[in-house]
């Protein structure tokens, strides 16, 4: 039980984590990012998750959305990028996650 709250903890409610490391490679759209996030990472999302989570993180700056508007069809397609605040915030998360196991592991 513990070990599953862990888990949860470490991933469903720290996707801005992920979300800006597969965005530091290159942007994505929003379906591609719950793929990623799927096959890369093996964590269980639904696909509105990852859109809420995006919408929260482009509120919050840390990354920016890009349209792209298929004439042909008439449709457009949302990308989203990182910014650098975004990157910033991202390396700040995983200085603490170090630390923070450097203080656990004590070996």
């Amino acid at each position: 039980m513990a070990y599953i709250r862990l888990v949860s903890k470490l991933t469903k409610e720290n996707l801005w984590m992920f979300i800006l490391s597969m965005l530091n490679e290159r942007p994505m759209y929003g379906y591609e990012v719950a793929t990623q996030l799927r096959g890369r990472y093996s964590v269980k999302v639904a696909t509105i998750t990852v859109y809420v989570v995006l919408y929260r993180m482009s509120n919050e700056g840390l990354v920016k959305r890009l349209v792209d508007k298929d004439s042909r069809l008439g449709l457009r397609k949302v990308f989203y990028q990182a910014t650098e605040k975004g990157l910033d915030t991202y390396r700040e998360g995983l200085k603490f996650i170090e630390q923070t196991y450097k203080l656990l592991k004590k070996e």
